[in-house]
């Protein structure tokens, strides 16, 4: 399978966790649903890990690699716990486009600190994001 298989099938299970948690978040704490699925995401990594073998690969990581994982991690963490807030108190099939407005963000920041040249495509594949977005998350 290549990245775009992938992808794929990261968009369908994205769209299936929201599907799920606005579901499993009703009356809890919003932060509290988010540790769990924190938790739960933390033990299947790990079993892939280790039937995967790849455990000892950790000595290979770079005070860098630590670095940026663990500011990636916090990133996710703060994206996760807002994702849940606003599927608790929204309707998924607005907060879940809105949500994607990461797309655009990612297209930018690439631009701006990974020197990645943004095309005419990635421009107008972002525009039509962002006015799909906007479109599902209007009354």
């Amino acid at each position: 399978m290549n990245w775009l298989h992938w992808s794929l099938l990261s968009a369908f299970f994205a769209a299936t966790t929201a599907i799920l948690a606005k579901v499993g978040i009703r009356d809890v704490d919003s932060n509290l649903a988010t540790f769990v699925r924190t938790a739960v995401v933390l033990v299947f990594a790990g079993v892939l890990v280790a039937l995967s073998g790849s455990a000892s690969n950790l000595r290979d990581f770079t005070p860098k690699t630590w670095l940026f994982l663990g500011l990636s991690g916090l990133a996710t963490g703060v994206s996760w716990l807002c994702y849940f807030k606003a599927l608790q108190i929204g309707e998924a099939s607005k907060v879940a486009p809105v949500d994607k407005l990461s797309v655009v963000f990612v297209i930018i920041l690439a631009a701006l600190f990974l020197g990645e040249a943004p095309t005419w495509k990635s421009g107008l594949g972002g525009g039509l994001i962002a006015a799909g977005a906007i479109l599902l998350a209007l009354k």
